[in-house]
């Protein structure tokens, strides 16, 4: 082989060699193109799904605020509404408070004056029982002793006290009204009222006007004697006059007329302290 030959030889496997590696980094290339073209693929489906997600994300993000901003302010109705229900029980109970103050002193008040109407019957019952036992050896034609309405009251009959159509003590009635005395005399907190009554026949003489001045004059003869014989306190005494107008029984049998001509001593125990509680209390 001549040396011409040997060039066109030399040349032509350089041209080969050339064109094999030219084919591998062709190939290598490629491969390198299209694994770029499937990862940018990819990367924008990627891209997408996160875009989705994101969009997914931020509505149920904007959901959960507006969520969130209604229950804050359900909350905030809630603390008002607390608040105020708060305020109004602190109100009732401090109205209940005042309430039960309130019964607690009535109660209170309820109790001292059960107290003192006890103090007051029992008051009357002794002072009846007294009563009764000073003017003992008297008969119930004569006198009659009772209690009612929380008084005690001593009817003393005209024959007692007095002669017919008169109105001077006899002695009989002067021995009465100082037993009687006795009694009243320890007790300084009744008032005691003469009251002086008499039957419907008519009285006129140069004494005694009429019934009235008869039932009038006896209720102050009987005052004289209790204050300045027995020495009962005259702050204590009230005489009066009824006349033939508050009978005890009627007027048209000699018994009758006899009950209705009386002189009676009315013993009364005070209840200055019970009507101020009564005025105190506002009852």
């Amino acid at each position: 082989m001549n040396k011409k030959s040997l060039l066109v030889l030399g040349a032509a496997v350089m041209l080969l060699s050339s064109c094999v590696v030219s084919k591998k980094k062709f190939e290598i290339a490629e491969a390198g193109r299209l694994a770029a073209l499937y990862s940018r693929d990819s990367l924008a489906d990627l891209l997408g799904i996160s875009r989705n997600d994101c969009a997914l994300f931020s509505e149920r993000l904007n959901a959960l605020e507006a969520d969130t901003t209604l229950l804050k302010n359900s909350i905030r109705n809630y603390q008002q509404l607390l608040a105020s229900g708060q305020n109004e029980n602190q109100k009732l109970n401090a109205n209940l408070a005042q309430k039960i103050s309130e019964l607690q002193d009535r109660e209170k008040t309820i109790a001292e004056l059960q107290k003192m109407i006890d103090q007051q019957k029992k008051k009357v019952k002794d002072l009846l029982n007294s009563v009764k036992d000073a003017l003992l050896g008297f008969s119930s034609d004569e006198l009659t002793v009772r209690e009612e309405d929380g008084k005690v009251y001593v009817a003393m009959s005209d024959k007692l006290l007095f002669e017919s159509g008169k109105a001077i003590v006899n002695q009989q009635g002067r021995e009465a009204l100082g037993k009687l005395a006795q009694v009243l005399n320890k007790q300084t907190d009744i008032d005691v009222y003469i009251e002086g009554h008499t039957d419907n026949v008519p009285i006129k003489t140069a004494v005694f006007q009429d019934n009235w001045d008869l039932s009038v004059i006896r209720a102050t003869s009987v005052v004289r004697i209790l204050t300045e014989t027995y020495g009962v306190n005259p702050l204590q005494i009230l005489p009066c006059g009824r006349g033939e107008f508050k009978p005890v029984d009627v007027n048209t049998t000699v018994e009758g007329k006899a009950r209705n001509r009386r002189t009676e001593i009315i013993m009364a125990p005070r209840l200055d302290k019970l009507f101020k509680m009564l005025e105190e209390s506002g009852q």
